[in-house]
């Protein structure tokens, strides 16, 4: 038998029903409340021999699969994998996933159900764990919160987690794969990854534990630590607290997005459910991609200081890229959103949720700040960045209104605006949203991942060859950061670029390329210096045709003898010696 249809035949539509509403049986038929609608009269109406359910006010039917993909907000693969687990029907294997790698996940979600029952319990159950429940209580949150969110405690020890998984005769190598232990120096040796910690589990859509995230109670480093990427776990594919606030996201139509577990925790518990969180990550299109699929808006609440809103501007970047509309808190004092919470209360909160900034107009905003409008060659470099970011927006129809709002917002003629947009070639937006030349794509490549081959490139790149390239606060970051003698993560580059330039990043980073060499980053840099040369020749011969059509007869020889010699240049490139 098929097993869609096993799934069908085992799975009882009452039962299942019976979780979205109240139903009572009216002969054949069980008869409630709509779930899809509001309403007070039972309209809704389940044929348990038909397997199907209809409801006469709102037109809302279909069969058991139908309901959960609604409910859950699921695709059909999803709905079926719920019901399947439900009534205890094994699936086949996935195409190219071996029976180990199976058997591995099932040990791992076992594994993490484990250790939050080990948590929890040293949280409420020892003296060590006193302390954290203290710690939990001076930052707000009531006995139910806790319980609600199942929040734990790490203890001190080097291998408290370690020993206690000795009893089920885990392997600590197994451990070290669900991202709970760490290997030591020593052949064999391994401990704990959470220490001293506050633990918060990251659930996923269905409620089961997949990872953690910890909160140092002591001196330690980092501040925050969460759950490295497991075969049950990818950073950037959840949200937190989706599990609990998804009927929230639905009923409201939109999410409000902070960015740690703490600030979820403040507004949820304050009443202000329909919230998730990015887990303190980068916000992904794959997270947009959950919030779009329970709710069709956002509302960005970040923390107020400047990081938090410059995470803002990455967040609606995302969001023109997704199509999907947004709005942004700007917390006042420079508050996270737990802070603002307890500082304002929830009714001031939803004040300031109320009056909250267009996506658009906080984007514009933000690129115009400290920027001098009035000189108009910095004015057209803002021009062209808002423009940058409309011309990813999927929808024409929102890129033309947002293009109507943007000559508003900068003052600029609309039609010139509209004008930019025919310039650029339609398949160039569809096929590379990049800004970057190829030799700069594969230059920028190079040097976030190979810091000593950039040694040597940025040992002979000069100022002037990266001037005006999209990728030049890249690059000079790069090399400031090799200057420093210090390496920087992606994620911290990252949050020191504009967000159309960060988004471009992104892409070209998740590219496959060949193993690079010392040779080819040169090629590269030699490349976008030619394209410099070629730029600056085009501009001097623009000023010479300038002044030769209002006549003067005077050009300085200058502008002549440079063309020379940037003629010279491109020639000693072009026959250059490859260096030792």
């Amino acid at each position: 038998m098929e097993v869609v249809e096993q799934v069908r035949q085992a799975a009882s539509i009452v039962e299942v029903a019976s979780q979205y509403t109240t139903l009572k049986r009216r002969g054949s038929k069980h008869v409630g409340l709509c779930p899809f609608h509001s309403e007070k009269t039972p309209s809704f109406t389940v044929d348990e021999d038909k397997q199907l359910y209809h409801c006469f006010g709102c037109n809302a039917g279909g069969d058991v699969f139908t309901l959960v993909m609604e409910k859950e907000q699921l695709s059909f693969p999803e709905a079926l994998k719920y019901l399947a687990d439900k009534y205890h029907i094994p699936l086949p294997k996935k195409p190219g996933f071996s029976p180990q790698a199976q058997k591995l996940e099932e040990q791992v979600l076992e594994i993490h159900e484990r250790a939050l029952a080990f948590f929890r319990r040293n949280l409420t159950g020892t003296p060590e764990g006193a302390q954290a429940l203290a710690y939990l209580r001076t930052r707000g949150l009531s006995d139910d919160t806790i319980r609600t969110f199942q929040l734990g405690y790490a203890p001190k020890g080097w291998d408290g987690l370690t020993n206690h998984f000795k009893a089920w005769k885990t392997p600590p190598a197994l451990l070290e794969k669900a991202g709970l232990a760490i290997p030591g120096k020593k052949a064999g040796e391994y401990y704990d990854r959470f220490r001293g910690r506050t633990i918060f589990p990251i659930f996923n859509a269905s409620g089961k534990p997949v990872a953690f995230g910890g909160r140092a109670l002591f001196d330690q480093e980092p501040k925050y630590l969460n759950s490295p990427d497991t075969p049950i776990y990818t950073k950037g594919k959840l949200l937190y607290g989706l599990n609990f606030s998804r009927d929230a996201l639905r009923e409201a139509g939109e999410a409000v997005l902070v960015e740690g577990y703490t600030d979820y925790i403040a507004l949820y518990q304050a009443g202000l459910t329909n919230v998730v969180a990015s887990l303190g990550t980068a916000l992904t299109l794959s997270q947009l991609g959950l919030i779009e699929r329970f709710a069709g808006k956002v509302a960005i609440s970040y923390d107020g200081d400047a990081a938090g809103q410059q995470a803002a501007l990455r967040a609606v970047s995302l969001c023109f890229e997704k199509g999907l509309p947004s709005r942004v808190l700007v917390l006042p004092d420079g508050l996270d959103p737990d802070g603002a919470m307890r500082k304002y209360g929830p009714v001031r909160y939803r004040e300031l949720l109320d009056r909250a900034i267009p996506g658009f107009r906080f984007f514009v905003a933000a690129l115009t700040r400290g920027k001098t409008m009035g000189i108009p060659e910095e004015k057209a470099r803002v021009v062209k960045q808002v423009f940058q970011e409309i011309a990813r927006v999927p929808d024409p129809v929102a890129q033309s209104e947002y293009t109507s709002q943007a000559a508003e917002l900068l003052g600029v003629d609309e039609k010139i605006l509209r004008t930019l947009a025919l310039a650029t070639p339609a398949d160039a937006k569809a096929e590379d949203k990049s800004p970057f030349y190829q030799a700069e794509k594969r230059l920028a490549q190079i040097l976030v991942r190979n810091r000593p081959i950039a040694r040597y490139v940025f040992a002979e790149m000069k100022d002037a060859d990266i001037k005006d390239l999209a990728s030049e606060p890249l690059l000079r970051l790069i090399r400031r950061a090799q200057e420093d003698a210090r390496d920087r993560t992606y994620a911290e580059l990252r949050r020191e670029l504009e967000p159309g330039l960060a988004g471009a990043l992104d892409r070209i980073l998740l590219e496959e390329g060949p193993p690079p060499t010392v040779e080819e980053a040169l090629d590269c840099l030699h490349t976008l210096r030619n394209l410099s040369l070629i730029g600056k020749k085009r501009r001097i011969k623009a000023e010479i045709k300038n002044r030769e059509t209002r006549g003067d007869k005077d050009l300085p020889r200058d502008l002549f003898s440079q063309t020379t010699e940037i003629s010279q240049k491109q020639i000693d490139l072009l026959t250059r010696k490859t260096p030792e």
